[in-house]
């Protein structure tokens, strides 16, 4: 492409940089959207649903699961109703919160309670950058998007697929796109849970990356992606078992497309959502009571021009605010929505979605905010620009959730009263011991004058993120890694690539 801004060494680094890797914590009470009579009448439609309707669950052994635990199992149909004392009994013994673990431990998370989690965009078939146009991802893109999320201290997870690697073929994926996120971060670890033998590649490469030690909880999770309506696949299932079975995390998720995957009321979404929600959690604790899992919430109108999901609506805020209450109902870490947005461009409408979407799910006190980077396009492209622009809304929210203090010191009345009418505090010793650190410094927004912006090139945001990305890529530095590790980690992933060449994945 032509006409890219000038990119050179940065003279210092980007300010989001300098900020501490942590979690920030929601320090507000969540807003519930609705009463607790409303939160009890979705609750009884679920378990109708579950009792009445029932789910088809695709897998042998799922089935299986669900006979011996007591649940009505039509086998030739794959079908299952689940009565509600079961139900209820099951999701009683989830954790309400947990640690997952990272090759670093600077880097380990907790999950729960009021803490906020997030991760990249994952799953994404096109990458896109003002340097080159939307295309099919590669292992490049893939690795790229690896790179600047360990750089981002506002990101909290590490590898997700954030684009998919199609120079890579279909049997190894798995394995090169783990072996990339080892190598090239230290954050926790996110890897398909698409059937039993990815499932059991992935738990064994993590377990390598971590060498000798051995945490006491999950090393690398994912989500498990309901088919709505009212249907698990088997490859979901044999994901979901086996990293239940493990004890590695799991992220229960319908995608309720209201209109089209539910009926078209907000009610009945939810009510659907809690139902197919509900019986993955229970799946997975009928399978390893105790293990961690989150109730995951998708939920957003279909646009009825288009027939495409609508992202930064009122009913996506609604949906990501009433997930978390019925999360909280149940006990259980909710995971929302993040940077989600419809348009093909890093530009106002992606930013002004993003931030719906967001809002919504943060002030529901939603715990993991999954795609909080990088989405473009109902989910189809990641976009490097976009990384940066919801990198910034990231460093943002966690300064706001910094708050402010008032005491004696900061009420600062002796400068008021010395300082007095029509004077300014820009010389005061007050000012001049905080000026420094008293506010948010942006790394892309532009607080120049006219001629100031001019003359530094008259960069717009999207070309502002262009020159920050490939500045990170520029400053990036793997992460330290053992090299026994390593080579363990290599030799692993060149071994199983050879024995996967002629098997099947997606049927097992």
């Amino acid at each position: 492409m032509t006409n890219l801004p000038p990119v050179s060494k940065p003279k210092r680094p980007s300010p989001v940089l300098s900020i501490p890797f942590r979690q920030p914590r929601n320090p507000w009470t969540p807003v519930d959207i609705l009463s607790p009579d409303q939160v009890e009448q979705l609750h009884n439609a679920s378990m109708e649903i579950l009792e009445d309707t029932g789910i088809d669950f695709l897998d042998d052994e799922t089935l299986t699961i669900w006979e011996k635990a007591g649940a009505k199992v039509d086998r030739a149909a794959r079908h299952v109703w689940i009565d509600r004392g079961l139900i209820e009994s099951a999701v009683a013994s989830a954790p309400a919160e947990f640690d997952w673990y990272a090759r670093n431990p600077a880097h380990n998370l907790h999950i729960g309670r009021d803490t906020l989690t997030f991760g990249p965009c994952g799953g994404m078939v096109y990458a896109s950058s003002l340097e080159e146009a939307r295309h099919p991802g590669t292992l490049a893109d893939y690795e790229n998007f690896l790179r600047l999320t360990q750089m981002a201290p506002v990101i909290h997870f590490g590898p997700w697929e954030q684009v998919t690697p199609q120079d890579i073929e279909v049997s190894v994926r798995h394995l090169q796109r783990l072996r990339s996120g080892i190598l090239l971060t230290d954050k926790v670890l996110l890897e398909a849970a698409h059937g039993r033998i990815i499932s059991a590649d992935n738990i064994a490469l993590a377990k390598i990356a971590f060498g000798a030690d051995s945490p006491p909880g999950p090393i690398v999770g994912d989500v498990i992606n309901v088919n709505s309506p009212l249907r698990y696949d088997k490859r979901m299932l044999g994901g979901l078992i086996t990293y239940a079975r493990a004890g590695q995390a799991t992220m229960i998720t319908p995608f309720i497309l209201a209109g089209a995957t539910s009926p078209i009321t907000m009610a009945a979404a939810l009510a659907q959502q809690n139902a197919e929600t509900l019986a993955g959690v229970a799946l997975t604790q009928i399978v390893n009571p105790g293990a961690p899992v989150l109730y995951g919430g998708f939920t957003v109108d279909m646009d009825m021009r288009s027939g495409n999901p609508a992202f930064g609506t009122p009913t996506g805020a609604w949906a990501a605010l009433a997930g978390a209450q019925l999360a909280r109902r149940y006990k259980l870490p909710y995971r929302g929505g993040g940077g989600l947005t419809n348009s093909h461009l890093p530009d106002a409408q992606a930013v002004q979605e993003s931030q719906w979407m967001l809002w919504s799910a943060i002030m529901g006190h939603a715990n993991v905010l999954m795609h909080s980077a990088g989405w473009l396009e109902a989910g189809l492209t990641a976009s490097f620009e976009k990384f940066i622009l919801d990198v910034e809304s990231l460093a943002v929210f966690h300064d706001f959730f910094n708050g402010f203090e008032i005491n004696t010191e900061t009420l600062a009345l002796d400068m008021i009263a010395q300082v007095g009418p029509g004077g300014h505090n820009l010389g005061t010793p007050h000012t001049a011991k905080r000026f420094r650190h008293a506010f948010y410094e942006s790394t892309i927004n532009t607080r120049q004058n006219n001629k100031s912006w001019l003359d530094a090139g008259g960069l717009d945001a999207t070309q502002r993120a262009y020159v920050i990305w490939k500045q990170w890529l520029m400053e990036y530095t793997p992460p330290p890694l053992d090299p026994a590790i390593r080579e363990a980690v290599e030799d692993f992933v060149a071994r199983r690539s050879k024995e996967l060449e002629n098997v099947e994945l997606y049927n097992d």
